[in-house]
């Protein structure tokens, strides 16, 4: 890799980490690249991305970030995933990581605290901006279904009464 490709990923990797709220970094030693690129393709749906990089260039990226903290995690074979999406790239990992004992996660970040592996975890098991959303709307839509339920209930009360009535006289 030649001197402009290291500065243009360096430049890549820094907006993608000034960017996401959550940065995850994993060992990846013994995955195949089919393996791989499952994982890149499991984040990206889920509004991440994955990279394989090299810890000098990642370290160099991190500058002026809010994840700068976090240089002390790249040793080794790393690979990070980041999201705007606080819990997407977190989820997506981890739920690969079970399923592959090979992926190791290593920690992360969000915002400018760091994160053990267990943090990670946790901030996987939350629900996703999508499923929040839904639950949002659910609860905001279920008081007008009761209140129209509430108010049909006395006109259906007075129309069976009405209804008997008439069948009674009849």
């Amino acid at each position: 890799m030649d001197r402009a490709a290291k500065k243009q990923l360096i430049s890549e990797l820094n907006e993608g980490f000034a960017s996401a709220q959550t940065v995850v970094v994993a060992h990846y030693k013994g995955l195949t690249v089919a393996e791989i690129t499952d994982l890149r393709r499991r984040v990206r749906g889920a509004g991440g991305s994955f990279k394989v990089t090299k810890n000098t260039l990642t370290k160099l990226a991190l500058d002026g970030t809010p994840f700068a903290h976090m240089k002390d995690l790249f040793q080794g074979p790393t690979a990070i995933a980041f999201s705007q999406d606080a819990v997407a790239a977190a989820k997506a990992v981890n739920d690969f990581a079970k399923a592959n004992d090979k992926l190791v996660l290593i920690g992360g970040g969000f915002g400018d605290k760091n994160l053990d592996v267990a943090g990670v975890q946790a901030l996987a098991s939350l629900p996703s901006l999508d499923e929040l959303r839904a639950k949002l709307v659910g609860l905001i839509a279920a008081p007008a279904t009761k209140l129209v339920t509430i108010i049909q209930a006395p006109a259906g009360q007075v129309a069976r009464v009405i209804g008997a009535y008439a069948r009674k006289e009849a």
